[in-house]
């Protein structure tokens, strides 16, 4: 379990506005919590909703994977708002406890997460039997959601046929080295994704789904919203010069769908 919302306070005013769409019902509870991927501590972010009338009722989960600057407010946020919603949320780490590269080392260490698809695969399935193993959890319903290097993560898990409902991923890169292999894919995917993303261009989106159409994958579909950019999904982020930019419009469209994805996955 988790200790206080402590960790969500102070927030920036975008994310603070951003936490404030989805209604508080009270009750919610949150925290880091410190778990292994075989020698290396990871250190990720939890946040329950109210309690469950009964003890042995079972409540549906989300891993939530970060971008390229690690567990940072903005995944922890994303954690709290799901968690208002009803669901168990882990914002997984992937990097290690303590490793939150700012904006000078954030894209190195992305890369080198990027260049070792085993490594990446066993860190994010450490995250994912975290939360499988948090009281209350129903293992059959569990879904992971990603924004921008957590949104290519996502779909690694999917690609290694993971045992979860479903996959969402906001604006993340949809190239990898371990290209998924014929009947591995299983859970239905969601990819949203900007139609003026440089990290995503049209012959990127093709590629990937030719891959899922060789690979069998059995239930995805692909969300493009006009005029998006990288990171449309991420509040505070203005760099057009370098194809990135939040936009609000995509980021409450890509919410929606995304609800209505999970309300459809895990029932």
């Amino acid at each position: 379990m988790t200790d206080s919302e402590a960790p969500l306070t102070p927030l920036s005013p975008d994310l603070e506005r951003l936490l404030a769409t989805v209604p508080d019902p009270g009750g919610v509870e949150s925290g880091d919590v410190v778990y292994r991927d075989g020698a290396t501590d990871l250190e990720g972010f939890l946040a329950t909703p109210p309690r469950a009338s009964s003890e042995s009722e079972l409540r549906p989960a989300v891993l939530v994977l970060h971008d390229w600057f690690g567990v940072v407010d903005h995944v922890k946020v994303r954690a709290q708002m799901l968690a208002r919603l009803g669901y168990v949320a882990l914002a997984g780490d992937v990097y290690g406890q303590g490793v939150r590269p700012g904006p000078d080392g954030a894209a190195a260490e992305a890369g080198r997460w990027y260049g070792d698809v085993p490594a990446l695969r066993s860190r994010l399935l450490a995250s994912l039997e975290r939360l499988r193993a948090e009281p209350g959890v129903d293992p059959e319903r569990i879904a992971v959601m990603g924004y921008c290097f957590g949104g290519s993560a996502a779909l690694e898990l999917a690609r290694a046929g993971a045992p979860v409902a479903g996959v969402a991923a906001f604006h993340g890169g949809l190239s990898t080295g371990a290209p998924a292999l014929p009947g591995a894919v299983n859970a239905p995917i969601l990819v949203m994704t900007g139609s003026a993303d440089p990290v995503v261009p049209d012959e990127a989106v093709v590629a990937f789904e030719d891959e899922l159409r060789n690979a069998g994958a059995p239930d995805w579909q692909i969300v493009t919203y006009s005029g998006a950019m990288h990171a449309f999904a991420v509040p505070e982020v203005d760099s057009p010069e370098h194809g990135a930019q939040y936009q609000a419009v995509a980021d409450r469209r890509s919410w929606a769908q995304m609800r209505a994805f999970f309300d459809e996955v895990l029932a």
